[in-house]
C-alpha cells in the first residue's frame, strides 16, 4: 500500500525529506527548486489532457512550463499562445529537439508526438538529463523498444509511461483482489474498444493547409523509410503503418497493460490477428476493424495459462469499451467495477462431478478503495492522477506507477498484434533475442 498511500495521502511538505543521489539525478533538485518543463510536440492529446492537470498542480508543486519543441511553425505559435492563456507562462519555442536540449534550461518534458517517434524522443530526453512523461505506445518496433529501455535504465531518470489506468483506484482494487488469490487463476480476458466516429484520427481541415516548407519532413521520418512528403502521414499518422500500428498501439496498449500488471506476466506466448478496412475506405492502411487473440502463461509450462481476446471496430459503437476478467469462480468487470459469481461453477454443475461449487462473492471494487473514475474512457481523473504521480516522483525520485518496464511490456504485445495482422501468421516472442517472430522470421515492417 506504500505506493497508493503516497499518491493519495502524500503531502508536498514531506517531499523534501527523501534522500537524493547524484547517481539518480544529474542536477539535484531541492525541495524548493523550480522544475522547468517543456513539451515535445504540441499535440491534441497534450493540449486536452496534459495542460489541465499541470495547470492545477504546477503552482503548489513549483513546476513551470518554459519550452515547446514542435516541427510545425503553426503548432509552435498555437502552443505558445495557449500556454500564455492557460498557464500564464511565456514559453520559448524551438524548431526541433536539438535546439530544445541545447538550451540547457529543461529539467523534464512531456512527450506526445507521433506513435513511432515516442521511443526515440524519450531516448533524446533522458540522454539530455531530463525526466519525462511519455505517451503510449512506447515503441512500434522491437529495435526501438530495446533501445529505449536500455537508455532509460542507464539514465536513472524518472519516466512515466502514459498508461493512466495504473493510477486508477479501481484498478488498484482489481490488482489487489486478483493477486490476493481470491479471484482464482485468470482463465480468460475480454477486451473491447468500439466507436462509430468517421472523424477519429482524421484531420481533413489541417491536411489542406500543411505545406512541406512549414515542417522538417526528414526529421519527422526519423528512422522510418524515406518517403515523399504527405500531409496525411504527418497529421493522420495513426492511419498509416509504419508510423503507427493504429488500433493495436493506440487502444489495445492501454488494456493489455492491465493484463501484464494483474497477472505478473511480461508478454504473450503467442498472437493471431485478423481484420481489415471494412467501413472507412478513405486511403488509410491501418485496419478499422481488428481482433487479436493472445495466449498468455509461463513460457516453461504450457499446461498453465489463459487467453486474451481484444476486439475493436470503428463502424459501430455498441458495447463501448470494456475489460472483463474471468476465472472458474466468476468475473471481475472493470466496466461496472464489480466482482460477481457470474458464470462461476454452480452447485448443481459441480455436484454432478463430485466437486464443490466455486463462486465469487458479489462486491463493488470500490468497497475497499473509492472508485474515482469510469474504467471505460481512461478519462480526465485517471490522467490527472497519473500526471500528479509523475510530478511527485520527479520530486521524490521514487518509481512512478507506470515505469519504463510497463511500456516495454505493452509494446511487445502491440508489436505482436501488429505483426500477426500484417503477416497473417501466428506470432511468438523469443525471450533470448527479445524479438517478435512471425513464423521463423523476425518481424520488422
Amino acid at each position: 500500500m506504500e505506493r497508493r498511500e503516497f499518491i493519495q495521502k502524500g503531502t508536498l511538505a514531506s517531499l523534501g525529506t527523501f534522500a537524493f543521489s547524484p547517481k539518480s539525478y544529474s542536477k539535484i533538485l531541492g525541495a524548493n527548486d523550480r522544475v522547468r518543463v517543456a513539451a515535445v510536440g504540441f499535440s491534441d492529446r497534450h493540449r486536452s489532457s496534459h495542460v489541465g492537470p499541470f495547470k492545477t498542480l504546477s503552482k503548489e508543486m513549483n513546476f513551470e512550463m518554459v519550452g515547446l519543441s514542435d516541427l510545425w511553425n503553426r503548432r509552435r505559435e498555437e502552443g505558445a499562445a495557449y500556454y500564455q492563456s492557460q498557464l500564464g507562462s511565456k514559453v520559448t519555442t524551438y524548431r526541433n529537439n536539438d535546439e530544445l536540449y541545447a538550451s540547457k534550461g529543461i529539467d523534464a518534458v512531456f512527450i506526445s508526438t507521433a506513435d513511432f517517434q515516442h521511443a526515440i524522443h524519450l531516448i533524446e530526453a533522458v540522454k539530455a538529463g531530463c525526466d519525462a512523461y511519455c505517451e503510449k505506445p512506447l515503441a512500434e518496433t522491437m529495435e526501438d523498444n530495446r533501445a529505449v529501455l536500455k537508455a532509460v535504465k542507464e539514465s536513472n531518470k524518472i519516466v512515466q509511461i502514459g498508461s493512466q489506468r495504473r493510477s486508477g483506484t479501481n484498478y488498484f482494487a482489481a490488482e489487489d483482489f486478483i493477486k490476493s488469490g481470491k479471484f482464482g487463476d485468470i482463465k480468460m480476458v475480454e477486451l473491447l474498444w468500439n466507436v462509430n466516429q468517421p472523424g477519429r484520427w482524421r484531420r481533413p481541415a489541417l491536411t489542406k493547409v500543411l505545406k512541406e516548407s512549414d515542417i522538417d519532413w526528414n526529421r519527422f521520418l526519423l528512422n522510418r523509410p524515406k518517403d515523399t512528403f504527405d500531409p496525411r502521414k504527418y497529421l493522420e499518422y495513426r492511419l498509416f503503418w509504419p508510423y503507427s500500428s493504429g488500433i493495436s498501439g493506440q487502444w489495445m496498449s492501454h488494456q493489455i497493460d492491465t493484463v501484464h500488471w494483474f497477472s505478473g506476466l511480461t508478454h504473450p506466448r503467442s498472437a493471431v490477428s485478423n481484420g481489415g478496412i471494412y467501413q472507412w475506405n478513405d486511403g488509410r492502411v491501418n485496419a478499422d476493424t481488428q481482433t487479436t487473440v493472445f495466449d498468455y502463461g509461463p513460457s516453461d509450462d504450457k499446461t498453465k495459462g489463459f487467453q486474451v481476446q481484444f476486439t475493436s471496430r470503428f463502424s459501430n459503437g455498441a458495447g463501448g469499451t470494456k475489460e472483463i476478467y474471468y476465472s472458474n469462480a466468476g468475473e471481475l468487470n472493470l466496466d461496472t467495477n464489480t466482482i460477481s459469481p457470474n458464470g462461476g461453477l454452480r452447485e448443481r454443475d459441480a455436484k454432478e462431478m463430485g466437486m464443490q461449487a466455486n463462486l465469487l462473492p458479489s462486491m463493488k471494487l470500490g468497497e475497499a478503495i473509492v472508485v474515482e473514475t469510469s474504467a471505460n474512457t481512461g478519462g480526465d481523473q485517471l490522467t490527472f492522477n497519473h500526471i500528479k504521480n509523475w510530478m511527485e516522483c520527479v520530486r521524490s525520485r521514487k518509481t512512478p506507477n507506470a515505469p519504463i518496464e510497463a511500456g516495454y511490456q505493452h509494446s511487445i504485445a502491440t508489436i505482436m498484434s501488429n505483426a500477426a495482422y500484417r503477416t497473417g501468421q501466428r506470432v511468438t516472442f523469443d525471450e533470448k533475442t527479445q524479438e517478435v517472430m512471425a513464423g521463423n522470421k523476425v518481424f520488422k515492417y
